[in-house]
C-alpha cells in the first residue's frame, strides 16, 4: 500500500503539475504569437484561423481534465486509509482524519490546476476572436 501512497504523492500530483506547467508554457507562446502577428501574412481566413488556435486545445485539455486526474487521486488516497485500517484491525480517529485529508489534497491540486487554465483558455480565445474581427476589417477594406 504504500506503492499507492507514492502514486498519490508523486504520480497524480506531480503529473497535475507537469500538466499546470505545458499549460502556461502554451498559453506564454500564444500570448508572445498573438503580439507579434502580421494579418497580412494570412491569404484566407481558415488559415489565420488554424495559425490562432494552434495549441489552444491543450490548455482546454488539461482544464478539462485536472479535477478528474486530482480526484482519482482522492479517490486513491481513500482506498488507501480504508485499506489501512482494516489490515491494522483498529479503528483510530485521528489517523483516519489525517488519511482522508491528504487524500483530499490531490482533488485541491487538480482545481488548483484547473481553474487557471480555464482562465488562460478564455483569455487567449476571447484575442482569437478579437484578432479574427481584426482581421475580416482589414481585409474589407483592402488594407
Amino acid at each position: 500500500m504504500d506503492v499507492l501512497k507514492e502514486i498519490v504523492d508523486y504520480g497524480i500530483i506531480g503529473l497535475l503539475l507537469i500538466l499546470s506547467v505545458w499549460a502556461v508554457a502554451v498559453a506564454v507562446e500564444r500570448w508572445q504569437f498573438y503580439r507579434r502577428i502580421d494579418l497580412a501574412q494570412y491569404p484566407n481566413q481558415q488559415l489565420f484561423e488554424i495559425a490562432l488556435t494552434k495549441r489552444l486545445v491543450i490548455i482546454g485539455t488539461v482544464a478539462a481534465n485536472a479535477p478528474y486526474i486530482g480526484l482519482l487521486g482522492t479517490v486513491l488516497g481513500i482506498m488507501l486509509t480504508f485499506h489501512t485500517m482494516g489490515t491494522s484491525k483498529t479503528i483510530a480517529v485521528s489517523s483516519i482524519m489525517v488519511g482522508l485529508s491528504l487524500a483530499l489534497k490531490a482533488t485541491a491540486v487538480g482545481l488548483l490546476v484547473a481553474i487557471p487554465c480555464v482562465v488562460m483558455n478564455n483569455a487567449l480565445r476571447r484575442r482569437v476572436t478579437e484578432l479574427i474581427t481584426l482581421y475580416k476589417v482589414h481585409h474589407q477594406h483592402g488594407s
